[in-house]
């Protein structure tokens, strides 16, 4: 003998499936066809960028073989195009052996002539100067430069953006302000070249979990391609600061 439903409960009714709807012909082919462009446009921007890259260097530096000695004279057979990526191995040899003679005695030698009389030259000097650092200080294996990504409050209180913690604030900045800062890079959306150097609290600063690469696809696609979430601690450790180098949460 089963016991009836309680007079307050009624019995559980089997979930209805709403089929979608069903799509028309010019539908499926709209959408089919976006889906074309986001599978193929990365894939063929890519190709693409990397073509006219190889063939930008080939031909600078093809032009620096001289008449008679290309290297197409020695292959048995004609090549319709040349030979591609030939300039792109020629740049490598070449910065190679530059960087081979800058390491030695003698390379060492030329270099500090040349900086000598660089640094004899007014607007010259400056230029250079900054260039070299900038390049030693981006290439430098253990530099810690656009190592960090980090929210700060930009352009005004309330309101936040992408930024990389680049150094900690020393030298006369440190002592006209305080050795509480940190220097951090703004850059612009979607070009990211162009961007402001700022100093900040490091109390204003959150420092986040993604990685350079995923920050830079933030910036570039405009906030569309978000990086995953990861794992945040329940209280973040505080922030110290380092003697040389950059800045660590």
């Amino acid at each position: 003998m089963t016991e009836p439903n309680p007079p307050n409960e009624s019995p559980e009714t089997p979930a209805i499936i709403v089929p979608p709807p069903r799509l028309g012909l010019l539908t499926r082919l709209r959408n089919y066809f976006l889906a074309g462009i986001i599978v193929t446009a990365p894939i063929g921007l890519t190709i693409y960028l990397v073509v006219i890259t190889i063939q930008a260097i080939d031909r600078n530096v093809r032009g620096l073989v001289p008449a008679g000695y290309e290297p197409e004279r020695f292959i048995p057979y004609e090549l319709p195009y040349g030979i591609p990526g030939l300039g792109i191995l020629a740049a490598l040899v070449l910065l190679t052996l530059i960087g081979f003679l800058a390491t030695n005695l003698l390379g060492r030698t030329l270099l500090r002539i040349s900086e000598r009389l660089v640094s004899r030259m007014p607007i010259v000097r400056g230029i250079y100067s900054a260039l070299k650092q900038i390049f030693e200080t981006v290439f430098s294996q253990s530099g810690n430069s656009f190592r960090q990504v980090a929210l700060v409050p930009w352009p005004s209180a309330g309101s936040w953006t992408i930024a990389f913690v680049t150094n900690y604030v020393q030298g006369e900045v440190s002592q006209r302000l305080g050795s509480d800062l940190v220097t951090v890079y703004v850059p612009t959306t979607p070009n990211p070249t162009g961007g402001y150097m700022t100093y900040y609290r490091r109390s204003d600063v959150i420092i986040l979990d993604m990685t350079v690469d995923e920050a830079m696809k933030l910036i570039i696609s405009c906030g569309v391609i978000v990086p995953p979430l990861k794992s945040l601690p329940a209280t973040p450790p505080a922030p110290e600061a380092q003697p040389s180098g950059g800045f660590t949460p």
